[in-house]
């Protein structure tokens, strides 16, 4: 390779997002019922571990940990984007899950300067999440 020439830097790519969860069974139900989320093979086989796809994103991973709950910040979100946020919020009302805008204000969803709507609210182990129905892929 001559002096001048550098390196071609390939971006990194997201592989998994792992969850730490108090009772493995309600979250997998949570997430794969709510998200229609399809589970993919667990390496690991020890009862104590759920994998699903994220296409393209990659995959998520909930990890059975001990049952105290912690405390999240609503700033560290998962994002899910929906094709219809309306047909979505129906689903949060009709399994009682409930949601608020950025502020806070309950059953209100957020509608961003862009035109996107996105609502937020907690899984089993209070992870905050946001869904939206963004338009921009």
């Amino acid at each position: 390779m001559k002096a001048q020439e550098k390196p071609q830097l390939v971006s990194a790519r997201l592989n998994h997002i792992a969850v730490y969860v108090s009772n493995l069974e309600n979250s997998e139900h949570f997430y794969h019922t709510l998200f229609n989320l399809v589970k993919i093979e667990e390496p690991f086989k020890d009862g104590k571990h759920v994998w699903f796809t994220l296409g393209p994103a990659g995959a998520l991973h909930l990890i059975q940990g001990p049952n105290a709950k912690a405390t999240h910040d609503k700033n560290e979100h998962l994002c899910f984007s929906v094709p219809n946020i309306d047909q979505f919020i129906a689903v949060l009302n009709k399994q009682k899950i409930e949601y608020s805008n950025w502020p806070g204000t309950e059953k209100a969803p957020t509608v961003r300067v862009d035109g996107v709507k996105q609502v937020y609210f907690q899984d089993p182990d209070g992870h905050w999440l946001e869904v939206n129905d963004d338009k921009s892929k």
